[in-house]
């Protein structure tokens, strides 16, 4: 059965951890109301703003609501080519001629956002890249998908699996540059799922999204992010508009070591998008602090044990426990510890059992997992069989 830890111990913990210094505010948070932490307002219709280290939602805004992702969906492009090339099936040297299809459909005489390709010649895949993330050229990303999977279509499959993969549940793409196509949406939350999976697993390509300028066929191009030239942190990612999805922006930003993952959409002029991305992240920067709850393999609780040398098994989280807390107004905060059990003997040390969850009366969550603090061997026929009538009795009851 799944058992929730709520115990004392918990509480006790956390109460020590995050509320002994507010204890003259609590009173206050609780007049505040439940949405205390998203004092915040937006213009956009969609957002969503993370911290990308602990997971923590600091604000969200319809972030489930499906939308046309525009050239928002070249970072799903980006990310099916980081794995090809990671994954040794794509070499950055590899060359990919340019078709009819995607000199027309993106290159210059399509009126769109092009890295001036030409026709009938040869690209190398990194430039490619810099031509898609720089320049958000819709050729290059045509080059790209036709290079790698033949058709776009073909290349679109491989952009709904590996959107499948990383749980991107309100997305769907059918292109490879997020031209206007009713089959074609995603939400904030994915966008920033997508955006945290190409900043934790491709370091070493994450870089060019913070490359200023790109050249090609004589044609120079300045990125088109307007935060990177704001001196606010920021190192990516990407900006998209169709006139059916409106302005939107998928960000990141670093400051003193935090980094934020940010996304807006839905807003009616590319200055709005500049101001809402840049509003929103300074208020998650200003407005939360880092508390540790829980030290790397410190006790969280005891899990119970069934059949074992003892009766029950400490939990710890491998890393500190850390979630971001408004600064100066926050309330209690509710944590449960969740995992299947009791856990059978014997039971070895470092095995994941759970997870533990925080969530406040602000709407801020987090979920870390769990692991057994030790090894537990099998115990007595005695100890044995009164787990075992415990077991029956609990279970009929």
């Amino acid at each position: 059965m799944t058992v929730r830890h709520r115990g004392s111990a918990i509480s006790d913990r956390l109460r020590d951890a995050a509320v002994a210094a507010l204890a003259g505010l609590v009173c206050l948070a609780a007049l505040a109301g439940p949405a205390a932490a998203q004092l915040f307002e937006t213009a956009a219709k969609q957002a969503f703003l993370i911290d990308y280290d602990t997971g923590t939602v600091l604000f969200e805004k319809e972030a489930d609501a499906r939308f046309p992702p525009a050239s928002m969906a070249k970072l799903m492009t980006m990310a099916v080519v980081f794995k090809a090339l990671d994954e040794k099936q794509l070499s950055p040297d590899q060359e990919f001629q340019v078709s009819e299809n995607a000199w027309r459909t993106g290159g210059a005489v399509a009126g769109g956002s092009t890295m001036f390709a030409e026709l009938g010649s040869s690209i190398r895949v990194m430039d490619l890249i810099r031509g898609a993330i720089v320049q958000s050229g819709n050729d290059s990303c045509i080059i790209l998908a036709e290079g790698m999977a033949g058709t776009e279509d073909a290349f679109a499959e491989l952009m709904n699996q590996e959107a499948e993969r990383l749980g991107m549940t309100n997305s769907h793409f059918a292109n490879a540059t997020g031209l206007p196509n009713t089959e074609h949406y995603v939400s904030a939350r994915d966008l920033a799922t997508l955006a945290s999976h190409l900043i934790s697993d491709y370091p070493q390509y994450y870089t060019i999204f913070a490359e200023e300028a790109f050249e090609w066929n004589r044609i120079f191009q300045r990125n088109r992010n307007p935060l990177l030239k704001m001196n606010i942190g920021a190192d990516g990612l990407k900006t998209g508009f169709t006139e059916q999805s409106g302005y939107g922006i998928t960000a990141s930003a670093v400051r003193d070591g935090q980094r934020l993952v940010a996304v807006v959409a839905g807003l009616e002029t590319d200055k709005a998008r500049e101001q809402e991305a840049r509003k929103l992240l300074d208020w998650g920067y200003r407005a939360f602090e880092m508390v540790e709850l829980f030290a790397d393999r410190e006790v969280i609780t005891q899990a119970r044990v069934f059949g074992g040398e003892t009766r029950t098994v400490g939990v710890v989280s491998h890393g500190p426990v850390n979630l971001l807390l408004p600064v100066g107004l926050t309330d209690l905060i509710k944590a449960e510890v969740i995992y299947r059990g009791p856990i059978p003997a014997p039971v070895q040390a470092g095995v994941e059992v759970g997870y533990v969850s925080f969530t406040t009366a602000e709407g801020l969550s987090k979920q870390q997992p769990v692991y057994t603090a030790a090894a537990v061997g099998i115990g007595s026929m005695p100890q044995r069989a009164l787990d075992g009538l415990e077991e029956l009795l609990l279970g009929w009851w």
